[in-house]
């Protein structure tokens, strides 16, 4: 999945569209390693942080 791919689907979650494109950059360095250190594919590591960060921003303020 492309940088500015994932900025848009944080943007869709929810993410501030002046930090997505971060975002989005941070998310894609951490699934990588998730995927190297748990032996995962990047895209349920990716899967599993995107759900993750669902669950955070839904969170009641």
């Amino acid at each position: 999945m492309q940088i500015s791919e994932l900025a848009q689907v944080l943007v869709a979650l929810g993410c501030p569209p002046e930090k997505s494109a971060d975002m989005a950059a941070q998310l894609d360095k951490r699934a990588r390693q998730l995927a190297a250190e748990k032996g995962r594919s990047y895209e349920e590591a990716l899967k599993h942080l995107l759900t993750l960060m669902k669950q955070g921003w839904a969170a009641p303020k």
